[in-house]
C-alpha cells in the first residue's frame, strides 16, 4: 500500500477529486496549507504599502492506494493538477506499513 501526498493550486481541487473518483478511489483527505517552492513568494501592494508574501495558499491531498494502482493514481493527480505554470506543486508517494479501518477492524488492502 502507498500513501500519495499531493500539494497543488487550490483551484485545481475539483479536477483532482474527479480524477481520483474516476479511478475508483473511495476516500481522500484534503487540507488547506501554505508554503513556497521555487517562486519563493512575491510582493503585493495594499493601501499604498508594499509587503512581501512568502507563503502561497495550497491544497494538500492524501490518499491511500494499493501498490498496483500507484502509477495510475500518480498520473491522474499530476495531469489534473497541472497548469504548466510555476507553483503547480509536488506529488510524492510513501510506503505504508499498515492500514486499519476503525469501524470494522479490517486491515491492509481490505481497509482501503
Amino acid at each position: 500500500m502507498k500513501l500519495i501526498t499531493a500539494v497543488f493550486q487550490p483551484y485545481r481541487i475539483d479536477d483532482v477529486k474527479e480524477a481520483l473518483t474516476g479511478l475508483g478511489v473511495a476516500g481522500l483527505t484534503v487540507t488547506e496549507v501554505s508554503g513556497h517552492g521555487a517562486q519563493k513568494g512575491h510582493s503585493e501592494v495594499y493601501r499604498g504599502s508594499e509587503y512581501q508574501v512568502e507563503f502561497r495558499p495550497k491544497i494538500r491531498v492524501d490518499v491511500v492506494v494499493a501498490d498496483a494502482d500507484l502509477e495510475t493514481a500518480l498520473e491522474a493527480v499530476a495531469s489534473a493538477a497541472r497548469t504548466g505554470k510555476i507553483g503547480d506543486g509536488k506529488i510524492w508517494a510513501t510506503d505504508l506499513v499498515e492500514v486499519l479501518r476503525v469501524r470494522t477492524g479490517e486491515r491492509g488492502e481490505a481497509a482501503i
